[in-house]
């Protein structure tokens, strides 16, 4: 009986997260509202690795190596260019369809994967893939079949260059014990400085004149979105199976289109909730095959130097 609540507590804190990313995208939507791209970017990126520098301080204080280090300087650069096409993507759109389009990434990362390592890839990816752009189109088309917003674009892209950046996680951590911690420190802290420097008189201004709410928005990204839904995901993943972590996250645009619709008060016409609901199958569909691909992978095989990283989702 413990080892059942144990385990659904698990899953809980995994659902937790997931609910989290799918609230990131109606919280950033309300940001770039009001601020710049690269300042709200600037702000959540200086606040989430202030508070894992603190965390490595406390906790851990693993030396961090010199391949450690430029590896995480190169996820960092490919993270920025993500989040940098992500956030002006979500800022042309509504919340709702930011969310859902960037879940594709979920069926783009077994394509670049099999790409990159020359991989054999499940039909059924494929299958799922076709699936969940066909419902993009129907999401982005309205009441008829039209061009889509600039923002739906940009999520687009964001999602393909997320499946990339991913892709080059997996290259470049395969078989080596990094730290996750410290790899996620040096990324943030590439991140903070990237967007510092693309806009510091911005930043400052933000500083003194942001309201209390602007600052409660940024800093719910920069904690709940990046460090809480990183330290979970870790400590989830290191008590559950990542098949199970990865179905349970993969609610994502679930929460993303419950929250857009309820609280971000988003509409969508009916092909944009068939396109919804196409979008989500397809992901799920993906997210199932591809993780059933892994585990008879896994089973066939000598077990390696292992290391999970996990990939933030939502705007994180």
């Amino acid at each position: 009986m413990s080892s059942f609540l144990v385990a659904r507590r698990i899953d809980g804190f995994l659902l937790l997260v997931a609910v989290v990313w799918g609230s990131s995208y109606l919280a950033a939507k309300s940001l770039t509202d009001t601020a710049g791209v690269t300042v709200i970017l600037s702000l959540r990126f200086l606040i989430t690795a202030s508070a894992l520098w603190l965390i490595w301080v406390i906790r851990s204080r693993r030396t961090i190596g010199g391949r450690e280090a430029a590896v995480g300087v190169v996820l960092g650069l490919t993270q920025a260019s993500v989040l940098i096409l992500e956030t002006h993507g979500i800022a042309g759109t509504s919340a709702t369809n930011a969310g859902l389009i960037i879940s594709l990434v979920v069926v783009f990362t077994p394509i670049t994967e099999a790409i990159a390592f020359r991989a054999k890839l499940p039909r059924m990816v494929l299958g799922a893939a076709v699936i969940a752009v066909v419902g993009v189109c129907l999401l982005v088309s309205g009441d008829g079949f039209a061009t889509p917003a600039p923002g739906d674009i940009l999520m687009l892209a964001a999602a393909v260059v997320r499946a990339i950046h991913v892709t080059a996680v997996s290259g470049l951590i395969r078989g080596r014990a990094y730290s996750p911690l410290n790899l996620t420190l040096v990324q943030s802290a590439v991140c903070a400085l990237v967007y510092t420097v693309g806009d510091p008189t911005g930043v400052l201004s933000a500083v003194r004149t942001f309201t209390s709410a602007q600052w409660l928005g940024v800093l719910y990204l920069g904690l709940a979105c990046s460090v809480f839904a990183f330290l979970v995901q870790t400590w989830a993943i290191q008590q559950t199976s990542a098949s199970r972590a990865s179905l349970l996250m993969g609610t994502e645009p679930i929460w993303a289109v419950l929250i857009g619709l309820s609280i971000g008060q988003d509409t969508l016409s009916l092909p944009g909730i068939l396109g919804a609901a196409l979008i989500v199958a397809g992901t799920y569909l993906g997210l199932r095959a591809e993780t059933r691909h892994r585990v008879r992978l896994r089973r066939n095989r000598p077990r390696q130097g292992r290391f999970q990283i996990g990939e933030p989702g939502g705007t994180g």
